[in-house]
């Protein structure tokens, strides 16, 4: 997806690798397999699991064999970062 991209390459290039191996690592067999980093979401408007890497969030959702990765973040306190910009992970799903 053209927008998790471009949330990747905002990150600095040590978070961008974290962000790669924990992708390579932790979706690439058993994707929906919940564990204590990676997740179902409740209902919102950016996608259906999150993976925890450190302060960094991969939001995905995943369609029959395929990954989808929707959302590439940073955790602030209470607060998740997209792009730079606020994300309001609340409401109804999409």
């Amino acid at each position: 997806m053209q927008e998790a991209q471009d949330h990747l390459r905002a990150l600095p290039a040590r978070q961008q690798r974290l962000v790669r191996d924990a992708i390579r690592a932790s979706l690439v067999q058993q994707p929906t397999v919940t564990t204590r980093n990676r997740f179902p979401m409740g209902p919102n408007p950016v996608a259906g699991w999150e993976l925890r890497v450190q302060a960094l969030r991969v939001y995905y959702d995943v369609e029959g064999d395929e990954v989808l990765v929707r959302a590439v973040g940073v955790k602030r306190g209470n607060r998740v970062f997209l792009g730079g910009e606020e994300a309001d992970l609340r409401g109804e799903a999409t």
